[in-house]
């Protein structure tokens, strides 16, 4: 026998080796905030609610996403309204993977190297939708900085999937920016979805502490693209309040996006997920939100929600058939 086959058989069964899944929970979430100080947010005021996700139909939509292995933006990201939509069987699916390869400061999806292009996933999203009944479906990802199409083509086969197999189901974007990835909108809009949405989180002066990866001016333009592209399509954007931005900036941001032909504004109130990452500088009242949805509706957007617990996909199935109707009652009126 071998000095290696009797050291091997002297020891003790070495463990199986880990899974993919097991490797990947026990890397850090945001190995790139890992080292940073705690920064402390103000204490949430009463207006702040969340709702736990324990009912008997969260459970069920937890189950789902578990047997179907896809992800939801609802728990990748912290979502506080993960309790309500859960509890209606509405959930956001997140395509291409849990891992992103941007490091956002305000974001808590996992940051880090993906793993290789699920092909099958496509086919699991359509075939939970069927087995939740939805009318209307929200899709959102990671960035996929990595794939040399952004994970575009994902994407299309997932609404092109969904519109074959439930016709009457309207379908929601959330988009990446596609950045450095020439031709990518133009596979995604290959096979329009109902909606097309790409938010831009803040105001332009906080892009290199808040989105570093991102470009202002390149979101802007993709939203403009996309209208240009399939002009029927609703275009849809979002920003979160709360992180040092002023009125002023915010107003400066409805007129981008009006000028870009977006249709729909949502503004919700920036939450920290942990203390790792951007401190919350200010909640804004509910009577500030009421503010900006004013001046939004006077800029000429068919609809805005403008809620601290608004979120992109929050009530996505009621404000699309409120979107349809806007865009109704104003050729009526034209």
């Amino acid at each position: 026998m071998s000095m290696t086959s009797a050291a091997r058989d002297a020891t003790p069964e070495a463990p199986e080796a880990e899974t993919a899944e097991e490797a990947r929970a026990a890397r850090p979430r945001h190995p790139e905030k890992a080292r940073r100080p705690d920064q402390a947010s103000p204490r949430k005021p009463h207006w702040i609610r969340a709702k736990a996700p324990t009912s008997r139909e969260a459970a069920e939509v937890r189950r789902l996403m578990r047997d179907k292995k896809l992800a939801t933006v609802c728990e990748e990201a912290a979502c506080p309204n993960i309790g309500e939509c859960w509890q209606r069987r509405h959930a956001t699916f997140m395509i291409l993977g849990e891992t992103c390869t941007r490091a956002c400061a305000f974001c808590n999806v996992r940051t880090g190297r993906p793993d290789a292009l699920d092909e099958g996933e496509p086919d699991r999203v359509v075939d939970s939708v069927a087995s939740m009944g939805l009318k209307h479906v929200v899709i959102t990802s990671v960035d996929r900085d990595d794939l040399p199409d952004g994970g575009a083509r994902q994407f299309q086969r997932c609404v092109a999937g969904i519109h074959a197999a439930a016709p009457e189901t309207t379908v929601e974007i959330l988009t990446p920016d596609f950045r450095d990835k020439p031709g990518a909108l133009e596979v995604v809009m290959e096979s329009p979805p109902e909606v097309f949405n790409h938010n831009l989180e803040t105001v332009p002066r906080l892009y290199p502490s808040i989105r570093p990866g991102a470009r202002y001016f390149a979101s802007l333009r993709l939203l403009q693209r996309a209208k240009e592209l399939a002009p029927q399509v609703f275009t849809k954007s979002g920003i979160m309040v709360g992180l040092g931005e002023t009125r002023e900036e915010v107003w400066q941001v409805m007129d981008d996006l009006r000028a870009a032909d977006v249709d729909f504004l949502t503004i919700g109130q920036y939450l920290q997920p942990t203390r790792k990452h951007v401190a919350v500088a200010e909640y804004i009242t509910p009577e500030a939100f009421e503010d900006y949805a004013r001046a939004a509706r006077a800029k000429g957007f068919l609809l805005v929600s403008a809620t601290p617990m608004t979120r992109s996909s929050y009530h996505a199935d009621r404000d699309f058939a409120a979107l349809r109707q806007s865009r109704l009652d104003r050729l009526r009126t034209a």
